[in-house]
């Protein structure tokens, strides 16, 4: 079968973000000389990307399913965009508040006191806000260049910024956790001036045409993106201040661990289209022989991840950053990694058999087992984090297997918009 419309664009540019993130680490950490100096921007990266993809996918989502919707009816999509746009503006607003309230906490406990990151993670949110709605602008108008471009310039931007200050040479954190916060509007703009967000007029939009699934999309996607980016937030909270260097080379290896899960969502635009097709033709005896298949892949990428890890991982990180960590360690983190990968799998399929609700509560029940796992486990800093990342992620990946059964033993087919929810449901960046 013919690969769906956008598959290889958004392939290219997950891949230019993927590959931009190791640089940028590199890059960094060798012109800060070191983990120590470089953890602040390491812990500014992971924040942000807990809050952004967590608060801001949800509207992506519902965007780009509002406007196609509108576009197969042939009515205009600027009111839908400017409904969703107070929406962004609102839950900005919201967040940042929060944030600022609690930045005395936030600055002395995660960033050792250091309020100019505190500060980079306020604009680094703020400017995620208009990159997710982009992108919903982008998918909803069919227009994957303009998508693949946001995505890309991303991290393309970041690790141009990175060079330019290494070589002025500058040494403090303060302007590179600038470059990670300001770097993801480069490709807004650019699709911006270049004409590629537009919209047309049309019928007034309601409150409801945009927000019949949001509240258990936002729920979802905020524990998610939490969860993917639970370990190295956890490890810098609890970590002592001699142990900064080690949460460091931990974050890298959590990043490491993630490449069959960035591999992973590179290809689902392609292989998720095939089976909600599947499923939307009551063809459900032929979709649950593809989606076998698929888990056996899923399975098969996972388990080579942890097998690699365990056996190569130790020398690729000291090849990469000069990291020491053991081949238990590497090994745990893919298993965590694989099973994310696995329930993020079956949490789409859910969510394109319009089971919102299931996935919300699912991603829920995951983020409550990392908290109790990591908090009765063990009484080592990594290894109790270790086992509450796999722990759940296969505590998500049961609650997911379940509903989807469930969902497919009552005969639910999706819905377009559904569909197009289920496509860009990626709550994690790169």
């Amino acid at each position: 079968m013919p690969l769906p419309e956008g598959t290889i664009p958004v392939g290219i540019g997950l891949l230019v973000a993927g590959l931009a993130s190791f640089a940028f680490l590199k890059v960094g950490k060798s012109a800060l000389g070191g983990d120590e100096a470089f953890s602040p921007v390491l812990s500014l990266w992971f924040a942000t990307f807990a809050l952004a993809p967590g608060f801001f996918l949800p509207l992506e989502q519902e965007l780009g399913r509002a406007i196609s919707a509108r576009r197969a009816l042939g009515h205009g999509s600027r009111p839908v965009v400017r409904k969703v746009v107070v929406l962004g503006m609102a839950l900005m607003a919201l967040v940042t508040s929060v944030i600022l309230v609690a930045s005395p906490w936030v600055t002395h406990s995660y960033f050792d006191g250091d309020w100019v990151m505190l500060v980079a993670l306020v604009i680094a949110f703020a400017s995620y806000a208009p990159v997710h709605l982009a992108r919903g602008v982008a998918s909803g108008h069919g227009r994957f260049r303009a998508y693949a471009i946001v995505m890309g310039a991303d991290g393309a931007v970041r690790v141009v910024l990175c060079v330019i200050l290494a070589v002025v040479g500058i040494e403090t954190v303060g302007p590179y956790g600038m470059a990670v916060a300001l770097a993801p509007l480069a490709g807004f703009f650019y699709v911006g001036a270049t004409g590629q967000l537009r919209t047309e007029d049309g019928p007034p939009a309601t409150w409801q045409e945009v927000t019949p699934n949001l509240g258990w999309l936002l729920l979802g996607s905020v524990f998610a993106a939490g969860l993917v980016n639970a370990g190295p937030v956890a490890a810098n909270l609890m970590a002592e201040s001699s142990e900064k260097d080690l949460v460091t080379q931990f974050g890298y290896g959590v990043l490491l661990s993630r490449i069959p899960l960035f591999l992973f969502q590179a290809v689902q635009a392609s292989l998720l289209p095939r089976l909600s097709r599947l499923a939307a033709r009551n063809e459900l005896a032929e979709f649950r022989t593809g989606f076998r298949k698929l888990m056996v892949i899923v399975l098969a990428v996972g388990a080579a991840g942890t097998v690699g890890a365990f056996l190569l991982g130790p020398f690729v990180i000291k090849k990469m950053y000069d990291a020491d960590l053991s081949s238990r360690t590497l090994a745990m983190l893919a298993i965590g990694s694989a099973a994310y990968m696995v329930a993020l799998a079956l949490a789409q399929a859910v969510i394109a058999l319009n089971g919102h609700a299931l996935v919300g509560l699912g991603w829920g029940i995951g983020m409550v087992t990392f908290v109790l796992v990591t908090w009765l486990s063990s009484d080592d800093l990594f290894r109790r984090i270790e086992f509450g990342l796999v722990a759940s992620s296969v505590g998500a990946l049961i609650a997911f297997g379940l509903s989807l059964r469930f969902k497919l033993a009552r005969g639910v087919v999706p819905t377009h918009g559904s569909i197009m929810e289920a496509m860009i449901d990626m709550p994690f960046e790169s």
